[in-house]
C-alpha cells in the first residue's frame, strides 16, 4: 500500500531529505548545495510503500507559478506507481487558485508527467547534469 503524507516535522523530512540524496546527490551525481536550494520554502511530501520510506517530493510557489519538484523515488521501489501517487497528493495540496502549474521533469521521467496531465513546452534543455523538459499543467 503506497501512502503519501505531507511533512509536518523533524523526522518525517530528514527521511525525505534523505530519499533525495540517495536519488539525486548519489544515483545521479547531482551537487547537494543545488539539490536542497529552496528546501526552506518548499512544501515537502514523503511516500512509503507498506510503511517503508520510498520516495519524496516537494512544490513551491515561485514567480512564474506552482513548481513541482524533486520527485525521487529509491531504486527498489521504482514502477511500482510510487511517483504517480506522489503527483497527486501534491496535486491536491496546491492552493485553489493555482493557475500555472509546472516543472522540470528529467527526459526519462517525462511519460509518467505525461500520464498525470503534464505537457511539455519547449526544448529540451540541461539542468545540474541531467537533460530536462520543462512541462506544465493548467488547472481544470
Amino acid at each position: 500500500m503506497i501512502k503519501v503524507i505531507k511533512v509536518t516535522d523533524e523526522a518525517a523530512l530528514k527521511q525525505a531529505l534523505t530519499i533525495r540524496d540517495i536519488v539525486f546527490v548519489q544515483e545521479q551525481g547531482c551537487p547537494s548545495d543545488l539539490e536542497h536550494e529552496n528546501d526552506d520554502i518548499a512544501v515537502h511530501f514523503l511516500a512509503a510503500i507498506n510503511g517503508i520510506p520510498a520516495g519524496a517530493a516537494r512544490w513551491r510557489r515561485t514567480d512564474a507559478g506552482f513548481k513541482l519538484e524533486r520527485f525521487a523515488v529509491l531504486p527498489a521501489f521504482r514502477g511500482k506507481g510510487i511517483a504517480t501517487a506522489m503527483i497527486s497528493a501534491v496535486l491536491a495540496d496546491l492552493p485553489a487558485d493555482a493557475a500555472y502549474i509546472y516543472l522540470h521533469a528529467q527526459v526519462d521521467a517525462v511519460p509518467v508527467y505525461e500520464q498525470n496531465g503534464f505537457v511539455k513546452s519547449g526544448d529540451s534543455f540541461e539542468e545540474a547534469g541531467i537533460w530536462h523538459y520543462k512541462m506544465t499543467r493548467l488547472q481544470a
